[in-house]
């Protein structure tokens, strides 16, 4: 039986565990990945280990999430990640080099190699032909610390592309298609391994795009072959000498496969407030749009933005609608610079923004009480833009920027703008001053870390008892986002250092007495719906909630990334096997759970306050039971070095 993409690449790194679905998989990690909103703990996290430097072949700290500097804190966050990144043989992004995904795709990322990195969006190196998973900040300093990373064996599934995109359809109409199709579930416990004669026509950014996406329909992983296309990417970067050929078997397996006529898709929109709530174009025209925002590391590429400067040349956007330019590198800012496409921007009335997450994550450029906003992002979540009351929507910068020039919803292919095509340059500008190598291991002996006042260490908590009992501190829905939980912004990611400080977010956005609830009662529990903790790879979503006390999150089911935080920082992650139990409990209901033998199944959970029983499942290995033991994955690895 011939073996996917998917399959070749973790039987290479495989270090542990039979690749049957569902199992426990150990895989060597060539490549780590972290940025500054999330890096700042890992760092610190790996301090803790007592390591002279990393083990990964390549790791490296971007600097992109947290640039807006208001006051010392992000300065010094930043001066902590470049004195980290010299002491232990780190590559160190400096601010304003571009954001993480689109560097790391333009200068690191390799075909056939294995990348975890602290953020969600890690998955746009699967558009190199590598296979790039977003974790919690802990799993990647210990992957740079050498240990595997594990996950449970994912299913593949066959995306199998046929056909071209229409003009003026692009690569982020394929994954909101996607998005439109399973939703921001369908793709939990899987791979999307992308195949067929469509992948000819999608260069590398694009792939990346649909990659990078990937990540809002839950999958652990999207990835494409590595070909002549991406051959023909890395000669452009200068990177030739890192392409290796990387195909499926021609007779390769897969758990599903799924076809997809690329010449139907037509232009999509993600409607407030979740990716997966796609209609297309045609709902949605005429209606009026105050912002747009162009860039982000799902839209950045030179095609993406010289599209976007050749569809507003010549126009004047309306006094109502305000624009911004977010390019996701300095390489791709020197292109449209060195050829003029900036002035076409500006002239059009376009701001132009730093390279940076910017906007995406909340930092600047939020859009008014109550406005429409467009943008080519990733993600749409409640309150993410900065304006809780604001409208915000997920289209193609082709979109995008039809209805800046409009000043509403416009379909590109109405738009009056000839169809045209972008000649992508001979060679990339490659300028690799604003990257700083590892130093020599001598020359990082002399290095002094820099720590700034707001940086405080990691809290611990204790062993697990024999007995949890608390109060249900909230009770939520499905689809609850790792931003429901401890949300971005530009008030909120300064703190990411700081745990005591952050702690005081965590749920604002939906019940701002909260904290003040876990503080008062001294922890308790969370009860929770379908898909819990989507979203974000950020483990503060879990760090904070176990500062506070909580000691156990009970839902009907978790995504991913969000579980293995829970159980990393030792809150112990149920679900309820009827699912129906999650009626009958009430916020203030006083529970019980018995988990000094939590290995038998299923864990009975009593209901003080309503006399009641519930059965509770669980998907912990014995390893991760362990940690749960030990109070955490941290106490778990000190115990056993």
């Amino acid at each position: 039986m011939g073996l996917n993409l998917t399959r070749k690449i973790l039987k290479d790194h495989l270090v542990e565990g039979t690749m049957e679905i569902g199992e426990a998989i150990s895989i060597k990690i060539d490549h780590t990945l972290t940025q500054d909103a999330t890096g700042t703990m890992a760092y610190l996290e790996f301090e803790t280990l007592g390591l002279d430097r990393v083990k990964a072949e390549r790791s490296v700290s971007y600097v992109d999430h947290n640039m807006l500097q208001v006051d010392f804190k992000n300065p010094d966050d930043h001066r902590y990640l470049r004195s980290i990144a010299k002491k232990f043989g780190i590559h160190f992004s400096r601010p304003g080099n571009g954001i993480c995904h689109q560097v790391s795709l333009e200068r690191f990322d390799a075909p056939g190699k294995t990348l975890i990195g602290s953020d969600s969006h890690t998955p746009t190196g699967g558009g190199m032909g590598m296979i790039a998973i977003g974790a919690g900040g802990l799993d990647v300093a210990l992957s740079m610390a050498g240990e595997p990373y594990t996950i449970k064996m994912p299913s593949v599934v066959n995306i199998r592309l046929t056909g071209k995109l229409q003009p003026f359809v692009s690569a982020k109409d394929v994954i909101l298609y996607l998005l439109s199709k399973f939703d921001v579930k369908g793709g939990r416990g899987k791979v999307f391994e992308y195949t067929g004669p469509g992948i000819e026509t999608l260069s590398v950014p694009q792939r990346a795009t649909i990659t990078n996406m990937g990540t809002e329909l839950g999958l652990t992983t999207s990835l494409f072959p590595s070909d002549e296309i991406t051959r023909d990417f890395l000669k452009k970067e200068k990177r030739e000498d890192e392409w290796v050929e990387l195909l499926p078997d021609t007779d390769a397996q897969y758990d599903e496969v799924v076809e997809v006529e690329l010449s139907k898709i037509e232009p999509m929109v993600a409607k407030p407030h979740s990716p997966g709530n796609v209609v297309p174009i045609s709902e949605l025209e005429g209606k009026p749009v105050n912002q747009v925002v162009i860039g982000s590391c799902t839209n950045s590429s030179y095609t993406d933005l010289v599209t976007a400067a050749k569809m507003l040349k010549g126009h004047k956007i309306p006094e109502s609608v305000g624009v911004g330019l977010l390019p996701g590198s300095r390489q791709i800012m020197n292109h449209l610079a060195d050829e003029g496409w900036i002035g076409h921007f500006v002239m059009s009335g376009v701001r132009i923004l730093e390279s940076a997450c910017g906007a995406c994550i909340g930092m600047g450029f939020a859009p008014g009480s109550n406005e429409v906003s467009i943008r080519t992002f990733n993600r749409n979540f409640l309150g993410r833009s900065g304006t809780k009351s604001a409208e915000v929507y997920l289209t193609s910068p082709e979109v995008a920027a039809a209805s800046a020039i409009t000043g509403k919803f416009t379909d590109p292919r109405k738009s009056g703008i000839e169809p045209f095509t972008v000649e992508i340059p001979e060679e990339f500008i490659v300028d690799d001053s604003m990257i700083i190598p590892p130093l020599s291991p001598e020359e990082a002996k002399k290095i002094d870390i820099i720590r700034g006042p707001n940086i405080k260490p990691l809290p611990l908590k204790d062993a697990l008892a024999d007995t949890i009992d608390g109060e249900v501190l909230l009770k939520v829905g499905d689809d609850i986002t790792t931003d429901h939980i401890m949300p971005a912004g530009a008030q909120i990611l300064p703190l990411r250092s700081n745990i005591p400080e952050i702690s005081k977010h965590v749920f604002k956005v939906v019940d701002p007495e909260f904290y003040n609830r876990a503080m008062e009662k001294k922890g308790g529990f969370i009860i929770g719906g379908d898909n819990y903790g989507q979203g974000s790879s950020r483990e503060h979503a879990a760090i904070a909630p176990s500062y506070l006390g909580i000691k156990a999150v009970i839902v009907k089911s978790f995504a991913r990334i969000h579980l293995a935080n829970l159980i990393n920082f030792g809150i112990i992650p149920f679900e309820f096997k009827n699912s129906d139990d999650f009626e009958k409990i009430e916020q203030g209901d006083k529970l019980e759970i018995g988990v000094s033998d939590i290995r038998k199944q299923p864990v009975i959970m009593k209901n003080i306050a309503k006399g009641q029983e519930y059965e509770l499942v669980h998907t912990l290995t014995d390893k991760e039971i362990d940690v749960l033991e030990a109070g955490g994955k941290l106490q778990y690895v000190k115990k056993h070095s």
